[in-house]
């Protein structure tokens, strides 16, 4: 054994052996996880498989497809739908202020109010109820882009500026 390949090597063959040894348990560990996959893979291919051949499978194909492009129109109808009610949310009304007060002094209960409804451009208008013993008065006022042409009494100019979000709402008092 003295001309042997291994005593030319520079180091003892033992650990030669022990490096192929490892290798060959990792690969051992390697194949049966493998085969491990490769069961389920199996597994999963035959239950999908079951009872189908090659046309079936192809009409299951080409219904797929056709669910594909009805999801893809339903998606498409439903973009447009939300894109036409952002369109109609901008004419109504988004922002609104209410003040309620007593307009004369002796009359129990905050009866009468000014109420500010306006849309995304701060345009709408402000709505003031006075209310007496001899009945029910309502002013309507024209906002435009959050300005009036017409002087605000107090109570409305504080529920524009409610709606405006200048001002937090107070809450309210009963009596």
């Amino acid at each position: 054994m003295e001309g042997s390949i291994l005593n030319n090597l520079g180091f003892d063959p033992v650990y030669l052996l022990i490096a192929l040894a490892v290798l060959t348990l990792v690969l051992l560990v390697v194949t049966v996880m493998c085969l491990i996959n490769m069961r389920k893979l199996y597994r999963r291919y035959d239950i999908f498989m079951r009872g189908r051949d090659a046309e079936t499978m192809e009409n299951l194909i080409i219904e797929q497809m056709n669910d594909i492009i009805d999801l893809k129109s339903q998606d498409r109808f439903n973009k447009d739908s939300i894109r036409t009610a952002n369109k109609n949310s901008r004419a109504a009304f988004q922002k609104i202020g209410i003040v309620k007060y007593n307009a004369f002094k002796g009359m129990g209960g905050n009866l009468s109010f000014a109420l500010a409804l306006l849309d995304y451009t701060n345009t709408g208008f402000v709505l003031n109820s006075v209310h007496s013993r001899e009945g029910c008065y309502l002013y309507l006022k024209d906002v435009e882009r959050g300005e009036t042409e017409v002087l605000l009494g107090a109570e409305e100019k504080e529920a524009l500026e409610q709606a405006l979000g200048y001002r937090e709402k107070k809450p309210t008092q009963e009596s």
